[in-house]
């Protein structure tokens, strides 16, 4: 009776066997249909993949080293200096599209992984995203950035997910551990992304949850076991780059961040990127006809965009050369705008003095202010400038004056206490073209032009103001100096007055005498010349009046 029981089990155990090895053998080898179409969806991809265009030209003319990046050498020198150290720390970028931010951080890497002392490993890799399209879901079932969990109840969760077993998948900040996360446009983020990111940064690991994990189920495996106990390594530097200006970012971001400004182009440095791209483009163009582009273009995308059209239009005609009709032909094709020139006039006027300003993505510039005495009743009048501003947060929005415009109730009150406004004699001071001017840094520059335009003195021409007037003619510091001070230079001025509690030894090294001011008296003491010789003493402000007065009117 035994005997037979063994056979019967025997039996079964074979039957089994053979069940189990025939169902093994059916799930490896797939249906002749699906190797069919294997076969051929691989065929068509072999041949997608035997079909190349030419590379675009701004592929080709990406910088290769970081010498090879126009006008962002102090930009590129402070990227160095964050990532390049024993301790690199994470760093926001900011500037205007097309400057070459995202070649910066790649090359920088690539030269951090070469100083001494740097926690980088040769092979350390540099994920890219951009924080626009980075899709997720608050159900966490994707989630490419921070990582996500495959939970066994979703379609395609695999063999383990047969076994109830849900599935950590890694996302970005798991990829780029030991090297650098690069998020392009990260002030564009979405909020949720942004907090978990920042938890990120602070634990440098990611952590998941399932409720379909249980520490004691067998099947789990061992990995995952290890990855829901301590989360998987994220311990990167991330580089973020954004268009955006540093009050629209997050402060809890900035915060864990050091911050770098790349600065737009000028249209010299922009003639250079167009020029070297004809080159690689074997399509050259002669210096006048950079110099053109560089005029119009708004940053170096622009240019090799510019050069790639004509070089288009050059071959099209039967030329090897971009000559300046076809640059003038893309110009207008495209609707290109051309740029303010940056250079100042630098001509001693009555009631003229240049400003300084800082717009846009931290770029300096110089700005004419004009003033003129009138008959009135002793009051200072501004035109051309922002009258009010808006602000917006903390689920409300606040209107106040315009920061220029109360700046000017300042001039008017630190002239009236000087001595310079009576209750005969009204200042009309303007900010030519309209500008968007807002800020108290024009103070000085408003109080130069009036007092000029009351006492009849010339205001030096080579001579740039930048600073904030207090009610008893102090001047206080104000931001954007160096921006200003280059500004100044580039613009072929000789001279740049500035608060001296902006004061730096670098300014020193400018290119540009820089004189530091404390007061009103010494801005007026720099800025204005002796009257003008047919004039016996300068004018005071009663004189003025007088001579208003006495005018004939119709």
């Amino acid at each position: 009776m035994i005997w037979v029981l063994t056979l019967v089990q025997l039996a079964v155990t074979l039957i089994m066997g053979a069940y189990f090895f025939r169902q093994l053998r059916s799930g490896r080898a797939a249906p002749p249909g699906v190797r069919r179409e294997n076969a051929e969806e691989m065929e068509k991809l072999r041949k997608m993949r035997a079909v190349h265009l030419t590379e675009p030209l701004s592929e080709h003319v990406r910088p290769r080293t970081l010498r090879d990046i126009v006008g962002q050498e102090e930009g590129v020198r402070a990227l160095l200096a964050i990532l390049g150290g024993r301790n690199p720390q994470h760093v926001l970028i900011y500037g205007p599209p097309g400057i070459g931010k995202t070649c910066a951080a790649r090359l920088a890497l690539e030269a951090a992984k070469k100083s001494p002392g740097t926690p980088f490993r040769p092979d350390a890799p540099f994920i890219e995203m951009d924080a626009t399209c980075v899709r997720f879901d608050e159900r966490a079932i994707a989630d490419p950035l921070i990582g996500s969990v495959h939970d066994p109840i979703y379609q395609g969760a695999g063999p383990l997910g047969v076994q109830g077993v849900p599935q950590p998948m890694p996302g970005a900040v798991t990829k780029a551990h030991g090297g650098v996360l690069f998020l392009d446009e990260i002030g564009e983020m979405h909020p949720i992304q942004m907090n978990k990111l920042l938890k990120v940064l602070e634990d440098r690991k990611v952590r998941f949850e399932s409720a379909y994990y249980h520490p004691g189920d067998g099947n789990t495996p061992r990995y995952v076991h290890e990855v829901f106990r301590h989360g998987l390594p994220a311990d990167f530097r991330l580089v973020g780059a954004t268009t955006r200006s540093p009050e629209e970012i997050p402060p809890a971001l900035r915060s864990r961040c050091m911050e770098v400004f790349f600065r737009a182009l000028e249209p010299e440095e922009i003639s250079r990127i167009a020029f070297e791209a004809a080159q690689r483009a074997e399509c050259p163009m002669t210096e006048e006809t950079a110099a053109l582009t560089g005029q119009y273009a708004a940053c170096g995308r622009d240019a090799v965009n510019m050069v790639q059209m004509a070089a288009g239009a050059a071959e099209m005609a039967g030329r090897k050369a971009i000559g300046r009709t076809d640059m003038e032909w893309v110009i207008a094709a495209g609707h290109y705008a051309r740029r303010a020139s940056g250079e100042a006039a630098d001509a001693d006027r009555v009631g003229a003095v240049h400003g300084l300003a800082v717009y846009g993505s931290h770029q300096g510039a110089v700005m004419e202010i004009e003033a003129a005495a009138e008959e009135g009743g002793g009051h200072v009048y501004v035109t051309g400038i922002v009258e009010e501003e808006e602000m917006t947060g903390g689920g409300r929005t606040l209107r106040r004056a315009s920061s220029a415009r109360v700046s000017a109730e300042m001039v008017e009150a630190a002239l009236r206490r000087l001595g310079y406004l009576d209750g005969r004699t009204d200042v009309r001071i303007h900010f030519p073209g309209g500008m968007p001017v807002d800020g108290p840094s024009a103070g000085a520059a408003m109080a130069a032009a009036a007092v000029s335009a009351l006492t009849g003195r010339p205001a030096d021409g080579k001579t740039a103001v930048t600073g904030e007037i207090g009610l008893m003619g102090s001047i206080r510091p104000v931001g954007g100096v160096p921006e200003k001070i280059e500004a100044a230079r580039r613009a072929g001025l000789k001279r740049v007055i500035v608060p001296r509690e902006n004061g730096m030894e670098r300014f020193r090294e400018a290119g540009i005498r820089v004189i530091l001011a404390d007061t009103v008296q010494d801005v007026l003491k720099e800025m204005l010349l002796p009257a003008c010789p047919a004039a016996a003493a300068p004018a005071s402000p009663a004189q003025i009046t007088d001579t208003l007065a006495a005018a004939p009117r119709g």
